[in-house]
């Protein structure tokens, strides 16, 4: 396909216009103005900002405790184990995610059972979750795929039917809402992420939300070398503290995230209205107990390798996630078995495509998008 002309902002129209990416960190003054109070506070490392973050990402999440970490696969590791999940101990994970989720049931020495899901949004489908119930089961872990939460109402009674926890890798769902609560605050904790491309920053950084202060001071010591004060160590922990530079930066990100996130829903708006009438392209689903944050716009194609292909030629940013399921993974293979039968992840891995959403877009580069998409898919 052609760029048909049409130009990113700024770019002259007789010069070839950048690829539009299909996402992008959200990084401006206000930003930089926070890490050079910090640098030269001279408090670099889990110190005010760290606290004050905390308390502020709280109020996203009724109030739950909450404990800044380097990253989010730490806060997955680190809930789990403040949770008490340990050797012998099953977790039942979806395969069709990225592989932190399973690896964080791994690292605590239990094992990541992987169950199939609901074709519709992607998550952990609530039958196959029940039909992967043991006598060494101890907790579930949906995740949030895309910013779309899963069915916690089936799933929080799935747990309480079996006596297992629920555990939310809610990393791509900030601000995600179910039947009106925020995903994060259902379970015995929900970790979030903040990698560059999620749907806000601190650079690098995670956040375990907890059920109680109970949870909260065994996470905070698990992050500090099991210590709350200086050489008091009371149990075997990690270096998994967040710095006063992250945290500072996501103080920032948090006064801006619902605005980006209205912008993400009117990018997705927009796109379900224009792409819904291309042939052999579905479009993302809602459930009606479910608030969509659009962390990805993901398609189903049929010819999916073909349209990226395509795309990429026309200068349109594309990603897929997951193109190889998590159970097939060579890490996984023993815990797993390669035979696993999980039609609706393996259908998803060959089919799905997340095409640009993030706030970063302009009204050209949607409709470019768009222009695009349909091109490559009829042609």
């Amino acid at each position: 396909m052609s760029n048909n002309g049409a130009v990113r902002e700024g770019v002259p129209g007789d010069v070839l216009p950048d690829p539009i990416p299909a996402a992008m960190p959200m990084i401006g003054a206000e930003e930089r103005a926070a890490v050079d109070r910090v640098l030269a506070s001279g408090m670099l490392v889990q110190g005010r900002e760290v606290a004050v973050f905390e308390q502020e990402f709280s109020a996203l999440v009724d109030d739950r405790p909450c404990v800044a970490v380097n990253a989010g696969t730490s806060a997955l590791h680190l809930g789990l184990l403040a949770a008490g999940v340990g050797p012998g101990d099953e977790v039942i994970v979806p395969s069709f995610t990225f592989a932190a989720t399973a690896n964080s049931v791994a690292l605590t020495g239990a094992t990541p059972v992987f169950a199939d899901i609901e074709p519709d949004h992607f998550c952990l489908a609530p039958a196959a979750v029940e039909a992967a119930v043991t006598a060494r089961t101890v907790g579930i872990m949906p995740v949030h795929l895309y910013g779309h939460p899963a069915d916690l109402t089936a799933l929080t009674r799935l747990a309480d039917r079996y006596g297992l926890a629920l555990f939310e890798d809610a990393c791509q769902a900030h601000l995600a809402r179910w039947a009106g609560r925020p995903v994060g605050a259902f379970g015995t904790f929900g970790a979030f992420s903040f990698y560059p491309t999620k749907n806000m920053t601190t650079g690098e950084g995670g956040m375990v939300v907890c059920a109680d202060e109970d949870l909260a001071r065994t996470v905070r010591l698990l992050r500090n070398q099991g210590m709350e004060r200086r050489y008091e160590n009371e149990l075997v922990g990690f270096n998994a503290r967040m710095t006063d530079v992250a945290a500072a930066i996501g103080r920032v990100q948090l006064a801006r995230i619902e605005g980006w996130t209205k912008q993400r829903r009117a990018n997705a708006a927009y796109l379900d209205a224009q792409l819904a009438g291309v042939a052999g392209l579905v479009t993302p689903r809602v459930a009606g107990d479910a608030e969509h944050v659009y962390h990805q716009y993901t398609v189903r194609l049929p010819d999916r390798d073909g349209v990226q292909a395509r795309l990429a030629q026309a200068g349109v940013g594309t990603g897929v996630y997951y193109p190889i399921p998590n159970h097939r993974l060579r890490s996984f293979a023993e815990a797993s078995g390669r035979d696993l039968d999980l039609p609706e992840t393996e259908r998803a891995s060959r089919e799905v495509i997340s095409l640009p959403v993030h706030p970063g877009l302009s009204d050209r580069d949607l409709a470019q998008v768009v222009a695009e998409v349909t091109g490559a898919v009829s042609g």
